[in-house]
């Protein structure tokens, strides 16, 4: 029998139950159902009067209390935002509610609460304020120790944490600068900074390799394995064993060979090829072996439970963060070359159209031939009598036979209209030290094609092999751009003399036509990033909606399973089928699961709601929350990638302050232009008080600001000429300045703008944003004495001090 409790359910558990019971209640049976011990009743009868005056439940002449019919209240995640304000991210689809920076004193970044809907602001949007913290996110925060009056606080690394943390004791150890880690005591509340211990000294901020540890900690990403998988995979062999050899076709035979970078250490898939004759017909046998992670991480057990935590590799310069520990990841799974290495097979058939006319799976075992680079190859194929292709004479006919099945399936590609963007990729060169020494252009050749359509082809029989046995899995699905999407990227492509095909449905083929077109301009580069722009992200879905941009009808990811958990699912439900059974995840704690949606999904559920095609929650599976799980946590890595990027980009450009380069716009906001600077391939901001005394409008379906008095126009694609004015490295932002006439210079290298002066000429006082800012950011100027103090920008004592404050908001 279950004990009752003195602790009182939350609001939201209350108004669960009503929600499960659909009945009115009174306060005796609710104590009953909560489990609320005798003496606490008196406590949850005061809370249950409160939720009445909010509005939350009603009650009736006979003290029973039931759901309101219109309650007013939305349930979620805050979403906190650098400039203090935020908003409530509703559990069911639904408009977000804004919380206004004092609401968000209240809180931290991610914390679920109940908020009440108060009213709408200025721009139309829902206002509400924070009735109940359900449950808060964050435990430990990431920062910078500083000392001030004599006070010790952290600065969160984080810039969505608004409030500094308040050091209970002593720093300990710790030195004023240093990246601390601390652990809250006690979270924030209206009248109340959050308070934390320090339980970690990380170091400098210059430290070697800092920024990656930042950001690891910033965004959450799991970088320690759990002892139980670390003992797990200290249990499992060095080498393939006899015994694992066991009903599996032996390949070892079979010249297949690896093709990656040449900083590669995990190698997921090997390749091999030869022409068949299939009737009359001349054709390819193309073999994709990839890494058999399944037949050592099973599920559930510990190896797993970290795996599907992670649910992807994170790959920092110099560094990454596996999925799986080293001893697999690098060896035991890793396609190595000459050792035996376990492998689940995909034989295809392949016509000389392109098309795969036949495939089958099954588990093997290989012995990779060789460990090849995709230069290396490139070189071959470039050139069979040179001294690569001479060094390795044994593997060059394979090579030209994997090169032959390319072109064959690049064929196909082309005639099923699928997108191919030819986007500049940078690569970051850092020194012993883990700095920038030069960011260079990566530039794809045809071994990196060649792979490419090797993979995409596997992927595609996985996906048709799920579908053919009505197995659930997680596709990889890419949906077409959203009207909204469309009219933007129509509207722009009118000003320079371009259109899209396709009506209001637009086909993967009518964007390859326009690409084509646009391919010989000069500002190819851009306009094929415009039209990747209006596309959606892929995400995972057990809901098989096929894939826009590869014109797929079904897509599955199966490649790389050492580095992508829903690979290492396609894996097993493979597996099931081959046996005639079916895998079903079951075991899988669904509480310890990512549920964050990105907006765009976020937008398209509230539509489906709408329009009352949604999926309902009893409709749910578990596949449905790994396919969440798993596009999340992609998304976190990307974003933690992106931090340390942009981080050493900072510091790379940060001893350039006062030089001029060229470069061309690449954004266009409200609030300024991003420039991409030519020669360093780093962007930065031209703030909108830097492009002159005009009042500039922003057209955001054209992408341009343009000047009220004068005409002038900024807008995509436009070349320029900057100056480096500032860079923050707290902030990962850089600031750019125009260079096109005088412009006033101050003792720190940086340009003075117009607004610097006048704060100069005037006595010191809160700035008022103009009327375009104010709109962007909605900055409350009220202050309340009794509320916390809010973190002042700060900046190290060895960087440059802003003249301007701006704030780059993501695009």
């Amino acid at each position: 029998m279950n004990q009752a409790t003195h602790t009182i359910p939350s609001r939201e558990e209350i108004l669960g139950i009503f929600r499960d019971t659909q009945s009115a209640l009174d306060v005796a049976a609710l104590a009953r159902v909560l489990k609320v011990d005798e003496d606490a009743v008196h406590v949850l009868t005061r809370r249950l009067n409160a939720m009445q005056r909010d509005g939350q439940i009603v009650v009736d002449n006979t003290g029973h209390f039931a759901l309101a019919d219109h309650s007013g209240f939305v349930a979620g995640k805050v979403s906190a935002h650098r400039d203090g304000f935020g908003f409530v991210i509703p559990d069911e689809p639904g408009e977000d509610l804004f919380l206004s920076d004092k609401e968000m004193q209240k809180v931290l970044h991610g914390d679920r609460v109940l908020a009440k809907v108060t009213g709408t602001d200025r721009r139309g949007r829902q206002e509400g304020t924070i009735v109940e913290v359900v449950e808060r996110a964050n435990s430990h925060v990431i920062g910078r120790l500083l000392n001030e009056n004599g006070v010790w606080v952290i600065a969160p690394e984080d810039k969505r944490i608004g409030q500094d943390i308040l050091v209970a004791g002593s720093p300990g150890k710790a030195k004023a600068g240093q990246i601390v880690s601390v652990e809250l005591v006690e979270q924030p509340s209206r009248f109340k900074q959050p308070t934390g211990r320090i339980v970690e000294v990380l170091g400098d901020l210059d430290d070697p390799g800092m920024e990656i540890e930042i950001a690891v900690r910033k965004f959450g990403v799991p970088h320690i394995f759990s002892d139980a998988a670390l003992k797990q995979a200290a249990k499992l062999p060095a080498e393939v064993r006899d015994a694992d050899l066991a009903d599996r076709v032996d390949l070892r035979d079979v010249p297949l060979v690896t093709i990656d970078g040449e900083d590669a250490r995990d190698f997921d898939d090997a390749v091999y090829c030869e022409p068949v004759k299939v009737g009359n017909e001349n054709c390819f046998r193309l073999l994709v072996a990839i890494a058999d992670v399944s037949h050592y991480v099973k599920p559930n057990d510990a190896l797993d439970v970290d795996a599907l935590e992670r649910s992807t590799s994170v790959y920092f310069p110099r560094r990454v963060i596996p999925m799986l520990p080293e001893k697999l990841s690098n060896g035991l799974c890793s396609l190595n070359p000459a050792v035996d290495r376990l492998t689940l097979v995909c034989d295809m058939v392949v016509s000389s159209s392109g098309e795969v006319t036949a495939y089958q799976f099954y588990p093997a075992v290989i012995h990779s031939a060789a460990r090849l680079t995709y230069n290396e190859v490139a070189d071959i194929l470039g050139n069979t009598g040179g001294p690569e292709a001479q060094r390795r004479p044994a593997i060059v006919p394979h090579l030209l036979n994997l090169n032959d099945v390319y072109h064959a399936l690049h064929k196909a590609r082309q005639a099923r209209g699928a997108i191919d963007f030819e986007t500049t990729e940078t690569y970051i060169v850092c020194n012993a030290l883990g700095k920038i020494e030069k960011i260079i252009p990566r530039t794809r050749n045809d071994a990196h094609k060649l792979i490419e359509e090797c993979m995409l082809s596997a992927n595609v029989c996985a996906a048709d092999l799920l579908i053919r046995h009505k197995h659930p899995g997680t596709y990889r699905i890419h949906a077409s751009p959203t009207e909204e999407k469309l009219n933007q990227v129509r509207t722009f492509l009118k000003q320079v003399g371009l259109n899209l095909g396709g009506g209001d449905k637009p086909t993967a083929n009518d964007y390859a036509v326009l690409m084509k077109q646009v391919k010989e301009r000069p500002d190819a580069a851009l306009l094929q990033t415009m039209l990747l722009r209006s596309m959606q992200q892929a995400v995972y879905s057990p809901d098989n909606i096929g894939h826009f941009g590869l014109a797929y009808e079904a897509y599955a990811h199966f490649t790389s399973p050492i580095r992508r958990y829903p690979d290492l699912l396609t894996h097993r439900a493979i597996k099931a089928i081959l046996l005639s059974k079916k895998y079903d995840p079951k075991g899988i704690e669904l509480a310890g699961l990512n549920t964050t949606v990105s907006n765009a999904t976020r937008k398209k559920q509230a539509k489906e709601k709408a329009a009352g095609t949604h999926k309902q929650e009893k409709d749910l599976t578990i596949w449905d929350a790994l396919g969440v799980h798993c596009s999340a946590n992609e998304r976190r890595a990307d974003e933690a990638s992106r931090d340390v990027e942009a981080w050493l980009k900072c510091y790379f450009i940060k001893d350039k302050l006062g030089e001029e380069f060229t470069g061309v716009v690449s954004g266009v906001t409200t609030f300024g232009i991003f420039v991409q600077l030519d020669a360093l391939y780093v962007e930065g901001l031209v703030h909108i008080t830097e492009l002159g005394t005009d009042f500039f409008q922003y057209d955001d379906a054209r992408h341009e600001l343009r000047g009220e008095r004068t005409g002038k126009r900024y807008q995509l694609t436009d070349r320029v000429t900057v100056k480096v004015a500032r860079v923050d490295l707290e902030a990962r932002k850089i600031d750019l300045v125009l260079a096109d006439g005088a412009r006033e210079v101050d003792g720190s290298g940086m340009p003075k703008s117009s607004a610097a002066k006048a704060l100069e000429a005037k006595p010191a006082k809160s700035r008022k944003p103009k009327a375009d800012t104010a709109s962007r950011y909605e900055l409350d100027e009220s202050v309340d004495a009794a509320a916390p103090v809010k973190r002042a920008k700060r900046s190290a004592a060895k960087e440059e001090k802003p003249v301007t404050k701006t704030s780059r908001k993501k695009r």
